[in-house]
């Protein structure tokens, strides 16, 4: 079997191999494809899915501690998403190229659109087309008035009405007026994506640029803005730690009142810190008070106020009954009751002791014994505690984190509960621990963003051409005055919208009426 190749038909030519693309054609096109809507749409969905695990796992740049409890907890998956940077997801390099490419795809995108839009507001609008009745929206009506002035009414009615008008006369000497509306549409469209360009540039910005930290102050104690000092703190590739400004606080007081009434009862009423602040270390003190979303404005750092707890003072003796510990200890809440749980370690006792607490404000137990807070004030507290001795594993030289005990070298001793003025003896000889009072805390997030202002100017254009864009409509007029069989002027007025599902019955009608149509006259639509 043999298989015969059609020939070419006769009288066409033979077709010819396209030419190799080569080096610059390829770049060419690939410069094409990034620079395509389609492509800044698939970046920016990307960038969004990128975004997923920041918001889903901690982050080395807020939370070191918690990535580090992550990774224990999660010994199978934790070092592969480490090594994948999914605890450091906005410095990592995949989301540095999704963020890069997206930018120079809009900026590509962008531009030219800039130049071909400045080009098209520069044109006057077209001439009138040769029949007006197969416009979409069209109307003609007989007038008694002369051609020129029919063509100056209808000028000086759109000029009015702040239309872009042109005049003209067709070949055979018929006088027109064009205009055109609507260039504000495509204004806004440019605005919305170029104000895209300046938030990405500001994300940028306040990411290399900026920093942020957190920190839990207890009442009567201070705060240096220094990195030591921070619980957890992250900055930009660009931030020298060792430049931050030199401001200080301490915490006088911290007031929070909760609500009692059975509609809302637990919510609060109050919740703000007295603070002294200086901006300097030899400046003057400053009484202040930060309250939430009322941050305290420092050197370019906002100071706001994010939590509270409370932190149990206690006073652990050894078997000697010596004092080892007389200090207060910060409990981390766990539910809006405010039941927290919290660590006390005690190094310097002999042998070294430990306790787990769990704090309960207003002090309850469940059906099964149980305890739990049933309010979020201090109206009955009690500590439950979880003695251990023994190595802690404070010498092994890995970090630990202040907030968790380990007992896996430890000896439990007992278990016990004491409201305030209360003392446990523990077991064995081995001391005593007395509950003494309560202090409070507060959290604070102390945060530089030197890129939150041009993003806030960038979201708001984004918006105002968001609007321009969606509610401006694109069209065009035209009106002719062509001298009528009988005398007189037959006036022929029609639109064009520029985009889809546009309705311009009510542009043509404001004109006919203005020149002079007779009301009976309506207006021809072309399905």
């Amino acid at each position: 079997m043999t298989t015969r190749l059609e020939e070419p038909a006769a009288g066409l030519p033979e077709e010819k191999p396209l030419p190799p693309l080569g080096s610059v054609g390829l770049l060419r096109w690939m410069w094409r494809q990034l620079t395509s809507m389609r492509t800044a749409l698939i970046l920016l969905f990307l960038l969004a899915l990128a975004s997923v695990p920041g918001s889903i796992l901690p982050q080395r740049g807020t939370n070191p501690i918690r990535v580090d409890e992550w990774l224990a907890q999660n010994p199978a998956s934790g070092p592969l998403l480490d090594r994948l940077g999914f605890f450091d997801v906005y410095a990592s390099p995949w989301f540095a190229a999704v963020y890069l490419l997206l930018f120079i795809s809009l900026i590509g995108c962008v531009l030219p659109r800039i130049a071909q839009h400045w080009r098209a507001v520069r044109l006057p609008p077209p001439p009138a087309p040769r029949r007006l009745s197969r416009l979409p929206h069209s109307r003609e009506f007989a007038s008694p008035r002369e051609p020129q002035d029919v063509v100056g009414a209808a000028e000086q009615y759109l000029r009015s009405h702040r239309w872009r008008v042109r005049t003209g006369q067709a070949d055979d000497g018929t006088p027109w007026v064009a205009a055109e509306k609507g260039h504000a549409r495509e204004t806004g469209n440019l605005v919305f994506h170029v104000s895209l360009l300046f938030v990405l540039a500001a994300v940028a910005i306040g990411g290399l640029l900026g920093w942020k930290g957190n920190v839990i102050v207890r009442e009567g104690t201070g705060f240096s803005n220094t990195l030591t000092q921070y619980d957890a703190w992250g900055g930009g590739r660009f931030v020298d730690p060792d430049s931050l400004a030199p401001f200080s606080f301490t915490l006088d007081r911290f007031q929070v009142d909760f609500e009692r009434a059975d509609a809302q009862r637990g919510a609060p009423r109050l919740f703000e810190a007295d603070v002294t602040f200086r901006d300097t270390p030899a400046g003057d003190p400053v009484a202040t008070t930060i309250e939430v979303n009322e941050p305290l404005d420092v050197d370019g750092a906002k100071i706001f106020l994010v939590g509270h707890g409370y932190a149990p003072h206690v006073v652990v003796r050894d078997s000697a009954g010596e004092v080892v510990f007389d200090d207060t200890v910060v409990f981390l809440p766990q539910d809006g009751n405010f039941t927290s749980t919290g660590v006390i370690k005690v190094p310097d006792a002999d042998p070294s002791l430990g306790f787990n607490g769990l704090f309960l404000p207003t002090a309850s137990r469940d059906q099964i014994g149980a305890g739990v807070s049933t309010f979020p004030a201090p109206d009955d507290p009690e500590v439950l505690l979880a003695a251990f001795r023994g190595d802690m594993g404070l010498d092994s030289g890995v970090p630990q984190s202040v907030y968790t005990l380990d007992t896996s070298q430890m000896v439990k001793v007992g278990l016990e509960s004491i409201r305030p003025g209360e003392t446990w003896t523990l077991p064995n000889d081995s001391g005593s621990i007395e509950f003494v009072g309560l202090d409070r805390w507060a959290s604070f997030q102390i945060a530089h963003d030197p890129g939150k202002e041009l993003a806030l100017l960038a979201a708001g254009a984004a918006i105002a051409g968001l609007m321009l864009s969606l509610f401006v409509r694109r069209r065009r007029v035209w009106v002719k005055a062509l001298p009528g069989e009988a005398g007189g002027t037959l006036v022929q007025i029609a639109a064009l919208a520029r985009t889809e599902a546009t309705d311009l019955t009510a542009d043509v009608s404001a004109i006919a009426d203005e020149l002079g149509a007779p009301a009976a006259v309506e207006e021809r639509s072309a399905e």
